[in-house]
């Protein structure tokens, strides 16, 4: 249950929910399949899975929350297939061509007739909220997904008053100037991978992996102009990432000293791995986050907060 993506949003307001009106709303919305003629459903579903019946799991003051999509997959190519074939019949029945409109009209009758026998996959995104600390983290680096789990929840409870988090400093600026002077804020330490964008109309991009960055390669690729995009760093012996220039953290990795002391209180119940596991992780990201914040020259938080 360690997330492996993050995608950061900062409360606007303070929440207009408390946590039992926040489950009452999640009840009202639960994930179920797509029906015959649905492309997709989304709902929420129990955090830990199988080992729990609640849609909402409580860590102190952190709340767990899991969407699941349902989804019909229909490959184009199959659709393509099935509409050509129609599109043949009627000109070879008809004697006539078959023009763009009436063959979007034809498009959309083929999908009709494929959907009921299209086959569904599911998907389950957790989120983390953090009232006390003012912010939601979704586990994902796919900004789609996590706005589709952020509109589920205004849908839900009516307001989910967010932003993604801002900083004073542009990453990427920041990411250059560390890996320039191979010094990192405090807490944070460069480890071997980076991605370097040339900031031009029709720059390249160069992908480095188990490389010393601090390589006569590398600055040679600063001084040409370029930036670093994309940078792996090791925080506070804690955890290991790869921060974007969106402010996305990828590749998540937690250390086995934190694994360990989950599985240590939580003893052998699964479901008690499951509750020690979510509150080590989500003081682990309290921490993070904020400490983030520093080395990227300080959060703009919203007014209010």
């Amino acid at each position: 249950m360690w997330f492996k993506n993050l995608l950061i949003y900062r409360f606007s307001q303070p929440l207009p929910f408390n946590e039992s009106e926040l489950l009452t709303a999640l009840e009202k919305h639960p994930a179920r399949p797509c029906a015959s003629q649905e492309t997709q459903t989304l709902g929420w579903t129990t955090p830990f899975g199988k080992h729990s019946e609640n849609l909402l799991q409580v860590a102190q003051s952190f709340w767990l929350v899991a969407m699941r999509s349902d989804e019909r997959i229909l490959p184009s190519s199959v659709v393509r297939e099935a509409l050509n074939e129609k599109v043949e019949e009627i000109e070879q029945r008809d004697a006539r061509k078959v023009y763009r409109k009436e063959r979007d009209t034809l498009k959309d009758e083929v999908m009709l007739d494929l959907l009921p026998r299209a086959f569904t996959r599911s998907r389950t995104t957790l989120a983390l909220l953090a009232p006390q600390h003012g912010w939601i983290a979704v586990d994902t680096s796919s900004h789609k997904r996590a706005e589709e789990l952020l509109n589920l929840m205004r849908e839900s409870t009516g307001s989910l008053p967010v932003r993604p988090i801002n900083v004073k400093i542009a990453p990427m600026a920041c990411m250059t100037d560390w890996v320039r002077t191979q010094q990192a804020p405090e807490g944070l330490v460069i480890a071997d991978e980076c991605e370097l964008r040339d900031t031009g109309e029709d720059g390249g991009t160069v992908k480095c992996k188990r490389q010393d960055l601090g390589s006569d390669e590398i600055q040679q690729h600063l001084d040409a102009g370029k930036q670093v995009s994309q940078l792996a760093l090791h925080w506070r012996d804690k955890l290991s990432l790869v921060l974007d220039d969106k402010l996305g953290l990828r590749r998540l990795k937690f250390e086995e000293l934190l694994q360990e002391q989950a599985d240590e209180q939580g003893g052998e119940d699964m479901a008690g791995q499951l509750d020690a596991t979510l509150l080590i992780m989500a003081e682990t990201l309290a921490e993070l986050i904020p400490s983030l914040g520093t080395a990227l020259g300080g959060e703009e938080i919203p007014q209010g907060i």
